[in-house]
């Protein structure tokens, strides 16, 4: 299985800090976000990692290099401009190869989720080995997170292990997902395209599967965010 890591976002609400340094290098206890990703991910034995970029993208490349010293191998997708979420996926697709691939917001705190579960939640065959029609199996899987502050809506509601965009509770979405290439193949390289409407029409035919984390996961949006997480364990809100 192969792995993306979304950093190609500009950063605006972590302004001043990201006119300098892009978001995904942004440090919490010693180590760049996204070098997180990358630790956990070969951790599991996904070693193959595409990541997009756009702001400051050489800076990004010139941290993580070429993945060897990880022990994983880093090709990059450059956007000139950022493609939002599913246009960077469907422009990073000829690296990413056919099979399902994970892929995670670079600017994430997570330091450990286990990739491992991520490998077989979108099996072709069903349990009695017979495989799925193409156009009835899942075409992705989303892990959710309880609501943070800044979602207390949250996003999708979840029956069993199938996504709903109606019903509650609702869950937030936590930037981790495995999807199948195909969900992406109608969206041209270069295009700019929006991840959640493709994520609701594919929700509406009862074809995202998902289930909830509760482990340490924090969207790292403001610098108070930042500074809070980097504050002594006895210093922490709650510690």
């Amino acid at each position: 299985m192969k792995a993306m890591i979304f950093a190609a976002g500009r950063g605006e609400r972590m302004r001043p800090l990201t006119d300098a340094c892009p978001k995904p290098l942004l440090k919490v206890r010693g180590r760049p976000l996204i070098t997180w990703q990358v630790l956990n991910l070969v951790r599991a034995g996904i070693t193959e990692i595409v990541i997009n970029h756009a702001h400051l993208g050489h800076m990004i490349e010139a941290e993580l290099g070429d993945g060897s010293k990880f022990g994983a191998r880093i090709a990059y997708s450059h956007e000139p401009v950022a493609l939002e979420t599913a246009g960077g996926i469907a422009n990073a697709l000829h690296l990413l190869g056919e099979a399902p691939f994970v892929a995670v917001s670079g600017d994430i705190y997570c330091p450990y989720f286990d990739f491992e579960q991520v490998k077989d939640v979108l099996p072709d065959n069903d349990i009695l080995g017979i495989p799925h029609a193409p156009e009835k199996r899942d075409i992705c899987w989303l892990y959710l997170t309880p609501n943070p502050w800044h979602n207390p809506d949250g996003d999708f509601a979840l029956d069993m292990y199938t996504l709903s965009n109606r019903g509650a509770p609702k869950w937030n979405f936590a930037g981790i997902g495995v999807y199948r290439p195909e969900m992406f193949a109608g969206i041209a390289p270069g295009e700019h395209a929006r991840f959640s409407p493709l994520m609701r029409k594919y929700i509406d035919l009862g074809r995202v599967g998902g289930e909830i984390y509760e482990g340490e996961w924090v969207n790292v949006g403001t610098i108070a965010q930042l500074d809070e997480l980097n504050q002594p364990p006895a210093r922490r809100a709650g510690a």
